[in-house]
C-alpha cells in the first residue's frame, strides 16, 4: 500500500487502530534493498502487538528507478547521505497522513533502521517530536558536512529514547561515531539514564551473524515494549508528559 508517494508493507494482528493503541513502528532498510527484506522482522513486531510499517527509502523498492543506482556506484558516500537526508524529511508528513488515519498515536510511534534505515532513524528521530524510541543498527548520527546532520544537534534527542546497536568490527560504518554521539547525550541524559543505550556486538562486522541479527531484534522489541507501551500515555491523553516537557533547543555539536 502507499501513504501518499511512500510505499509501505503493513504488518499487523489486530486492527491498525488498535495495534497502533500498543505502538506504530516505522521500520527502514539497508541500502540497496527494500522493505520487503524485513519482512520477517514486521512479522514479529506484529506479534508482539505492535503496527509495524516498513518502507521503501526513496530510490529504492517501488521507488527504484532506471540506472538510478549508478549514483552510488560513481559517488557512494554523496548518493547514500542524499537518500537518508530526503527519506528522513518525508517522515513527519508519513506520520501526519498515520496520526490522520488513526493508524499512530503521538507518544506511541517508534522507528528502527539497519544501516542506511539507521542513518535514516536517527534523523527522522530528531525531527519530529512524535517519535517517542528510535533503534539504530549499524548506523552512523552523522551525514557528513550536512548541517541537519543528528551528531550536531545533541540537545534535540532528549528525552527520545534512544538504542543504538553497533557491531565492533564494523569497518562499512566504524561504531566511533555512536561512541561519541552517546558520551554528548549522557549528560543530557543525567535524569533519564534509561532512555539512552549502546550496545556493541563483539567479533561483528557490517554484516551480522544470524545470531548477532537475532541479538539486536530482541533488543529492539524490548526498547520498543519498554517506551511504546510501559511509559506511553493513556489513550485520552496521548502524548506522554516527556514528549510534551521536549526541549526545542537544537544544542550543538
Amino acid at each position: 500500500m502507499r501513504f501518499g508517494d511512500v510505499p509501505a508493507l503493513v504488518a499487523h494482528q489486530a486492527r491498525p487502530e488498535d495495534a497502533a493503541a500498543r505502538g506504530t513502528v516505522l521500520l527502514y532498510h539497508p541500502l540497496g534493498k527494500a522493505k520487503e527484506l524485513h519482512s520477517e522482522d514486521l512479522g514479529l513486531l506484529a506479534d508482539a502487538g505492535f503496527l509495524a510499517i516498513g518502507i521503501d527509502a526513496i530510490a529504492h523498492g517501488e521507488r527504484r528507478f532506471p540506472g538510478g543506482y549508478g549514483r552510488f556506484i560513481a559517488n557512494p558516500l554523496e548518493a547514500l547521505l542524499e537518500v537518508v537526508s530526503a527519506t528522513a524529511a518525508e517522515v513527519p508528513a508519513l506520520v501526519d497522513e498515520l496520526v490522520r488515519r488513526r493508524w499512530a498515536i503521538p507518544g506511541r510511534i517508534g522507528i528502527a533502521g539497519a544501516s542506511l534505515g539507521g542513518f535514516v532513524a536517527y534523523g527522522a528521530a530528531i525531527s519530529d517530536r512524535r517519535i517517542a524510541a528510535a533503534v539504530t543498527i549499524a548506523a552512523s548520527p552523522r551525514w557528513g558536512v550536512d548541517p541537519r546532520s543528528p551528531h550536531r544537534h545533541p540537545g534535540r534527542f532528549h528525552p527520545l529514547a534512544l538504542l543504538s546497536i553497533t557491531a565492533s568490527d564494523d569497518a562499512l560504518v566504524p561504531p566511533a561515531e555512536v561512541r561519541a554521539l552517546h558520551g554528548k547525550l549522557e549528560p543530557l541524559y543525567a535524569a533519564t539514564p534509561e532512555r539512552l543505550r549502546h550496545v556493541e556486538l563483539p567479533g561483528e562486522s557490517h554484516w551480522m551473524s544470524n545470531a548477532a541479527w537475532q541479538r539486536a531484534r530482541e533488543e529492539a522489541e524490548r526498547w520498543f515494549d519498554r517506551f511504546l507501551v510501559g511509559e506511553a500515555g493513556a489513550p485520552d491523553d496521548p502524548v506522554p508528559a516527556a514528549a510534551r516537557a521536549r526541549s526545542d533547543g537544537t544544542g550543538s555539536g
